[in-house]
């Protein structure tokens, strides 16, 4: 355990831990960390022993999956992924979001070196899964992506990147390149002074279910698009 400083608090990152994946054809072994956000001053011993106490399964914690050697190697990729209940474990076609999970583990894979952030309180861009099931109700209705978190009272996109990349200093200093169609989630990167030439898009998994939503990321959110993929 390791503790990173950040602007309120520390965080309390524990790992690695070696992580065996096999998902059909794919199979690797990554190393894991998973980090815990607590107060100036605490210690390991006070984390450990306040354990049972803290009740942490009735809320998520985020984690990071490393690759080969990430902390030395020449511009190894990352990605910051927020957690979608529905499509990283049930598979939902309504979004792109596990198809961009599983696909940037094998982009890992094959260049040999990356990360991939997994940011546990990014649900529905920051508005949780229970806020996600209602803002999927209205768009049964009618409204876009954007219109339904905004009706309910959020802004579009309300996620903040602050913890993932006290991490990524913690892991590495030197540059990175980032697997994104944000631009948000780049700019984020490149004021943290961590970013290397760019960003390497990724789109795809595109089915009748997800094309509007694809759209709309584009139209409203601003994500780009390489020249090869079309809706």
């Amino acid at each position: 355990m390791q503790f990173v400083a950040v602007a309120e608090g520390q965080l309390a990152v524990v790992g690695p831990v070696r992580l065996p994946i096999k998902q059909g054809d794919f199979d690797a072994t990554f190393q894991w960390y998973s980090w815990l956000h607590t107060e100036n001053g605490v210690t390991k011993e006070d984390v450990l022993r306040h354990l049972p106490m803290l009740n942490l399964a009735s809320a998520q914690q985020s984690s990071v999956l490393v690759y080969g050697d990430f902390q030395t190697a020449e511009n190894p990729l990352i990605r910051f992924h927020s957690i979608c209940h529905t499509g990283d474990i049930f598979g939902s076609q309504r979004c792109d979001c596990g198809y961009q999970l599983h696909e940037s583990m094998k982009m890992i894979k094959e260049h040999g070196a990356g990360a991939i952030f997994y940011i546990a309180d990014h649900e529905g861009r920051g508005i949780g899964l229970f806020s996600k099931s209602l803002a999927y109700l209205l768009q049964e209705e009618g409204f876009d992506t954007v219109e339904a978190n905004e009706a309910l009272g959020f802004e579009d996109d309300t996620r903040n990147y602050e913890q993932a990349l006290a991490v990524l200093k913690a892991l590495r200093s030197a540059p990175v390149t980032l697997i994104t169609n944000n631009p948000k989630k780049l700019e984020a990167l490149q004021q943290a002074g961590l970013s290397a030439h760019g960003h390497v898009p990724l789109w795809g998994g595109v089915t009748d279910s997800n094309r509007f939503y694809l759209e709309t990321k584009m139209q409203k959110s601003g994500h780009v698009r390489d020249g090869s993929w079309t809706v």
